[in-house]
């Protein structure tokens, strides 16, 4: 019993640990963001000076821009071609599953670098001038692969024969899909967009080879800074703040709504 007692302590204390290590920086940051002064090191007072210094900033603002719009058009499309794309997979032959999906690990498994000067080759090829168009297409094309592995093992657990069953009752392939498929996988969708959303809006090597001259997102213009500005921090506790409240959102509708379809199933 002692013994447990203190494995269970170990681990706990080693939890702690990693938690610690995680988000004690990202606190920190968010600390920071609200110093009076520039130092990283000694807080010498409250105040807003920097958030009012990142919203005058107009480059820091156009980033912001970008990276967002960027992001949410990449999430979108790759969304929408990832969840067909595991859909065609789960119904195809099983050599055909195996080879596409070797090919689509290639990008997950590859250095970014790799991909990135691979991308940036094959616009120079084609003579497509580097833009806003190839970022995006860029970021497009490395979100798909998280997306089709994020869907794919629901699928794998999916009864072919519900969908199946639907068309037998007079349900085209299109209303099977969207009444009986999607909503069992909506899960599985949701989260390989906020994959791939997090991935376009972190995203600084490919992006940096893809993009052109006259733009940037927000990691490409902290790199291109010539010194440390404050206002970063300002920015990265938004984005935090951000990320949190759609993380908590996304976890809290589906189970409020589930909590409401329980309630009018007992109700009935």
């Amino acid at each position: 019993m002692e013994k447990k007692r203190k494995t269970r302590f170990l681990s706990g204390g080693y939890l702690i640990l990693v938690l610690l290590f995680i988000y004690l920086p990202i606190l920190y940051v968010m600390l920071f963001s609200f110093n009076d002064s520039k130092s990283m090191v000694k807080f010498s007072g409250f105040s807003l000076r920097w958030y009012e210094s990142m919203f005058s900033n107009r480059d820091m603002l156009e980033s912001i821009k970008y990276t967002i719009i960027i992001a949410v058009v990449a999430t979108a499309v790759s969304t929408v071609i990832g969840t067909v794309a595991a859909i065609g997979l789960s119904k195809a032959r099983k050599i055909i599953r195996t080879v596409v999906l070797e090919i689509n690990n290639l990008p997950v498994l590859n250095p970014d670098i790799v991909t990135a000067i691979g991308l940036m080759l094959l616009f120079l090829s084609l003579k497509i001038r580097r833009s806003v168009v190839t970022l995006t297409l860029a970021h497009i094309t490395f979100c798909i692969p998280y997306v089709i592995l994020s869907i794919l093992p629901k699928l794998r657990q999916l009864d072919d024969n519900v969908a199946e069953a639907a068309m037998d009752l007079g349900a085209t392939p299109f209303k099977a899909l969207t009444r009986v498929i999607l909503p069992q996988i909506y899960p599985a969708i949701f989260s390989g967009a906020l994959i791939a959303f997090s991935m376009s809006f972190d995203d600084f090597v490919i992006s940096y080879f893809t993009a052109g001259m006259d733009v940037q997102n927000i990691s490409m213009y902290v790199y291109s800074m010539k010194r440390f500005n404050p206002a970063v921090n300002a920015l990265s506790a938004l984005i935090v703040v951000a990320v949190t409240v759609i993380l908590v959102l996304a976890n809290l509708i589906p189970a409020l709504k589930d909590r409401k379809n329980k309630k009018e199933e007992q109700e009935t």
